[in-house]
């Protein structure tokens, strides 16, 4: 399966939010990834449904968003209303996983579950029929531009073996630190989808270049 690179508005020029999401679109990026934040689950406040519509306005890419907020499911109508492809929710957030991961899908949209770094992936084994995207985070949420926490390449591994004994068509996906220095081996773990803010956005060259660059990166 062809790497899809998600780049993160995170890192983006927010002045400049519909130019900057184009530009990713013309360089090549498969979707555009929002990360939404609530100063509760994680200390940063970020993003509403109305960034998730100005990004789904501003260009023909998919909308993976990301919720990094408690009590995620009284959300999800807004966020999928205005124009999520995919909605990701932690695992550490719901209580009510398995509800919250089917509602996302009979709401029309793609159903994600995250796993902190520090939470183990044990329960995936029992959601493997309700989930389309599993997101390994190789940093601690909350803010962008940390470096990459090796003991994910474990984690997706691990998920990896989970997803293929259930013979599921999910995705691993991975946030944190991907960069053209680490793209390849967490692509080698197993995981096919990767979200870079800094190493796109924030790319010397500019968009286009960061995305080349983690594409080169995996050969």
């Amino acid at each position: 399966m062809k790497a899809i690179i998600s780049p993160s508005i995170l890192s983006a020029d927010l002045k400049n939010l519909g130019a900057q999401v184009r530009a990713a679109q013309e360089g090549g990026a498969d979707e555009i990834h929002v990360d939404v934040m609530d100063g509760n689950f994680v200390p940063t406040i970020t993003f509403g449904p109305e960034i998730v519509r100005a990004c789904k306005d501003s260009c023909d890419l998919p909308i993976d968003v990301h919720l990094m907020i408690v009590e995620p499911e009284k959300h999800l109508k807004n966020f999928i209303a205005a124009g999520a492809s995919t909605v990701t929710i932690h695992y550490e957030t719901c209580p009510h996983i398995h509800r919250s991961l089917q509602t996302i899908r009979e709401m029309g949209a793609k159903a994600g579950l995250t796993f902190n770094p520090g939470t183990a992936v044990d329960g995936l084994n029992y959601l493997t029929d309700v989930v389309d995207q599993v997101l390994i985070m190789s940093v601690n949420p909350g803010f962008g531009g940390q470096k990459f926490i090796p003991s994910a390449l474990e984690k997706i591994s691990l998920v990896r073996w989970i997803l293929d004994e259930s013979d599921s068509e999910a995705i691993i996906q991975v946030d944190g630190g991907i960069s053209a220095e680490t793209i390849l081996e967490v692509y080698q773990a197993g995981a096919r989808n990767f979200v870079a803010g800094t190493a796109v956005f924030k790319h010397p060259e500019g968009i286009a270049a960061g995305i080349a660059a983690l594409r080169q990166a995996l050969g």
